[in-house]
């Protein structure tokens, strides 16, 4: 085992890096292979980070890696203004056959963060409106405008006020368990008609923006009955209802989308993340009637659709829809989640919840200090987990959804472990 690497290293003061990325780990790699990675020192990692949930076919799939090395070698980048790769139709065509009935055109970017601009910058020309409403728990990027629409943590505001106004946030139902989920739905129902009602009246919100499992907020799934109301709201109101997939989407959580466990169609939705196994992809998906009222010329970007990305993305389709593997992905989801309802039960002082859909799962712990010790214990001994919530307090699980179910266990085992003697301790 290497030595214990620090949480929250210090910035050298001799690295020409910036020091403004947050680190979990401080590890060196060089190499990785489906779950695993290297590190220049040759200890082998287990990583349930993919990447914050990037990496949905594992480091350096195969099928992947050779799409890539092909694509290279025909041509890197094609300009979208300038001419159309052969590659950029299909993959939107693929996407339009695997993305809700309701998404009918598809514009792409490359990161999360530069696509959710793009939806509210297309919602608000489709309605001719320039409110925004997001959700309390919220992670929608750390851009300018993206940050103005995040909740999740403080830190992603820091001294970087005023933000761009037009952005008003609504309660986000978050009950423990099934406790008080009814009641829960309808409080923040009630706080979404009371926004419209006093603070921002709806012939002026161009579009709801939400998360069907909020991410860096927890983990959360969004009550369906909650979804559903927003919906119902949207339609009364004229309003459009976008869909924030960037974490949840290819495969993770058992369904090629998350909005398929709902029955509920978004008029907007964007994609990102798990998209292309690691090359800087994303996308916005809309109602043709949405997409048609963009005018030619007021959006775009240079690298968006770039040729070896697009290339990434159908072979990362390939994969995560073959014989087997959402199936794949709920069953390693029904263990996980069971393993740790199993922890949960054994210390029922420490854990708060359990929660998530698909391989996109966490447990919370009452005492954020407790959860920073399990993952640096974790890290000991080569498991990469991290955290969720304003406070940290969530242990997140998103894996590859490649991942064996051997590994699954290890991974398992190991967490049991530590969390048992950082208990004890």
């Amino acid at each position: 085992m290497s030595a214990t690497p620090s949480l929250v290293p210090p910035v050298s003061p001799v690295s020409s890096l910036a020091g403004v990325w947050s680190r979990i780990t401080r590890l060196d790699v060089v190499s990785g292979s489906g779950a695993w990675v290297e590190t220049s020192d040759g200890q082998r990692y287990l990583d349930f980070t993919a990447g914050i949930a990037v990496c949905s076919t594992g480091h350096s799939h195969p099928h992947v890696v050779e799409a890539v090395r092909r694509q290279a070698g025909r041509i890197m980048h094609a300009q979208v203004n300038c001419y159309q790769h052969d590659l950029l139709e299909p993959l939107a065509d693929r996407l339009v056959e695997l993305t809700p009935g309701s998404i009918e055109r598809f514009f792409f970017s490359n990161s999360g963060a530069e696509a959710v601009e793009a939806a509210v910058k297309l919602a608000k020309q489709a309605t001719g409106r320039t409110g925004v409403v997001v959700f309390q728990g919220s992670f929608h990027g750390r851009t300018h405008l993206t940050a103005a629409m995040t909740t999740s943590k403080a830190v992603y505001r820091l001294h970087a006020q005023p933000l761009p106004s037009g952005v008003f946030v609504a309660p986000f139902p978050a009950p423990v368990g099934d406790r008080d989920a009814d009641a829960e739905v309808e409080r923040c129902l009630a706080g979404v008609r009371e926004l419209l009602d006093s603070t921002c009246h709806p012939s002026d919100v161009a579009a709801f923006v939400i998360e069907p499992v909020q991410g860096e907020g927890g983990y959360r799934p969004v009550p369906a009955a909650f979804l559903r109301g927003l919906r119902e709201i949207c339609d009364e109101h004229g309003i459009l209802l976008v869909v924030d997939e960037v974490q949840t989407g290819f495969g993770r959580t058992g369904a090629m989308f998350a909005i398929e466990h709902y029955g509920v169609e978004p008029d907007v939705m964007v994609l990102a993340k798990g998209i292309a196994s690691g090359m800087p992809l994303s996308a916005v998906g809309a109602r043709a009637s949405v997409m048609e009222s963009w005018v030619p010329g007021s959006h775009g970007g240079t690298y968006g659709g770039n040729a070896v990305a697009c290339a990434a993305a159908l072979a990362t389709i390939d994969v995560l829809t073959g014989p087997g593997a959402l199936e794949h992905v709920r069953a390693l989801a029904e263990a996980l989640r069971e393993a740790l309802l199993e922890v949960g039960s054994a210390h029922p002082d420490a854990v708060v919840d359990v929660r998530g859909l698909g391989l996109m799962l966490a447990i919370e712990f009452a005492d954020p200090a407790v959860t920073q010790r399990i993952v640096g214990g974790c890290l000991e001994r080569n498991l990469i987990l991290t955290t969720a919530g304003a406070r940290g307090a969530a242990v997140r699980w998103m894996p590859p959804l490649v991942v064996s179910r051997a590994e699954l266990d290890q991974a398992v085992a190991v967490f049991r472990e530590v969390v048992a003697s950082v208990l004890a301790g």
